[in-house]
């Protein structure tokens, strides 16, 4: 599994301002791959009204149209980057979300709707796995939870303008335009890759190993298995939440479409935001002391998110329970970039596409598949007994059960996380 002698390195000569302009770009294509993502969620009311929809179909929209596509796609468009220039990858991705958000607009009925979303999945499953390994190839391990911090940051910056943008793109254009409106500047973020981002070296093509031997390898290391899982389930519960936020405010707090865009705003930015940002720069000064710390954080967040849930939800007073929604959107949101750096590390150089694209496959096969639609499920099954309030006591045991068993994944993953690093580093 050791490269040959002739690989080139996995470093390029390039400046740091390049370097960092790389990651600024990667930053961009991952903002507009939430924006387009999110921006469903503050439509759902109206779409739900024009289409005649249950919560359940919400949240298949939402969540499993899009998601079981965007993980079953993303492990083979990573091994697609794997063996060809990746920022050509990711830019032929990025122009077909962009264009199916934008045709989501012209939907007639849920079917429509749904394969527009199906369309969206399959683009935005090339967007993270080539994106993190280039820039583990430009950045050295011991700041790469840093730059990936910083990549991650697009979550927020997504979710934030997503919501900000569609509660008054609801309000002035409709829903239908919304979505076109948001999904056309994809193209220029496709172009942008094109044009101006240059391929790392890396290994030879040739040396590419096969996906059997490649999953063999992951699984083998059991640090990599219960992180995959423990951020599957933090996932059910993140995304729930964000794809019913919208709703929550409207049903439980009275907001309007463009209240219901600042507070989701408001509670990302000042949650989402600071926690992605924050966890990549912690983990790596703590792992210097800890190399666990990239599995140790994300356990002590989860765990503190779960009580932070309870008081959010419970909570009637509603500048209250704004603030209150930052706890567990600051604390589930410090996994990310701690959890992407520890699958970089835990696997050889010509894996880490594929090894993105597997933790992506779990995350989005637990959180995004399945999380909305349970969820909006589970509404619907409490309706009869809270009504209106049905959608607030869903979202509660959800975040609470699965932040906690998040929490206890993350724990067992760190009990083996330093001898997998070094086994790694020693066959790499």
């Amino acid at each position: 599994m050791k490269p040959s002698a002739s690989a080139a390195p996995t470093q390029p000569a390039a400046s740091n301002v390049y370097v960092w302009y790389v990651v600024g770009v990667c930053f961009l294509a991952y903002t507009i791959n939430f924006i387009d993502r999110q921006i469903l969620a503050i439509l759902l009311s109206p779409i739900k009204q024009e289409l005649e929809l249950e919560d359940v179909h919400l949240g298949l929209l939402s969540g499993t149209a899009f998601g079981i596509f965007y993980a079953t796609m993303g492990i083979p468009i990573g091994r697609l980057a794997d063996r060809y220039p990746r920022r050509t990858v990711m830019a032929v991705c990025v122009a077909l979300w962009s264009a199916m958000t934008a045709l989501s607009g012209a939907a007639r009925g849920f079917a429509t709707l749904l394969a527009c979303r199906v369309g969206v999945g399959i683009g935005e499953a090339g967007c993270s796995p080539p994106a993190i390994s280039m820039i583990s190839d430009y950045v050295p391990a011991e700041k790469r939870g840093g730059a990936l911090s910083l990549y991650s940051m697009g979550v927020s910056a997504g979710i934030v303008i997503g919501f900000l943008a569609g509660g008054y793109l609801r309000e002035i254009i409709g829903w239908r335009m919304a979505f076109v409106v948001v999904g056309l500047p994809g193209i220029l973020v496709a172009a942008l890759l094109l044009l101006t981002v240059r391929e790392p070296p890396r290994q030879e093509q040739s040396s590419l190993p096969p996906a059997r031997e490649v999953f063999a390898f992951l699984w083998a290391r059991r640090s990599f298995r219960y992180l995959a899982l423990a951020s599957g389930l933090y996932a059910f519960a993140t995304y729930s939440t964000s794809f019913m936020l919208a709703l929550f405010l409207e049903r439980s707090h009275g907001l309007s479409a463009v209240q219901q865009g600042q507070a989701a705003a408001f509670i990302m930015a000042g949650g989402v935001g600071v926690g992605t940002f924050a966890g990549g720069f912690i983990a790596d000064a703590w792992a210097k002391h800890d190399r666990r710390a990239y599995a140790l954080l994300p356990m002590i967040s989860m765990a503190i998110a779960v009580p932070g849930s309870a008081a959010a939800f419970l909570c009637e007073y509603t500048p209250l329970a704004i603030g209150l929604l930052m706890i567990p959107g600051l604390c589930g949101q410090i996994y990310q970039a701690p959890a992407f750096a520890a699958s970089q590390s835990l696997a050889t150089p010509r894996m880490r596409v594929t090894a993105a694209a597997v933790l992506f496959f779990v995350i989005n096969i637990i959180g995004l598949m399945c999380g909305p639609a349970t969820t909006g499920w589970i509404s619907d099954l409490l309706r009869p007994e809270y009504g209106q309030e049905s959608l607030r006591y869903a979202l509660l045991g959800v975040n609470m059960v699965f932040y906690a068993l998040a929490s206890f994944c993350y724990w067992l993953s760190s009990r083996t996380m330093r001898e997998d690093f070094d086994y790694v580093a020693s066959v790499s």
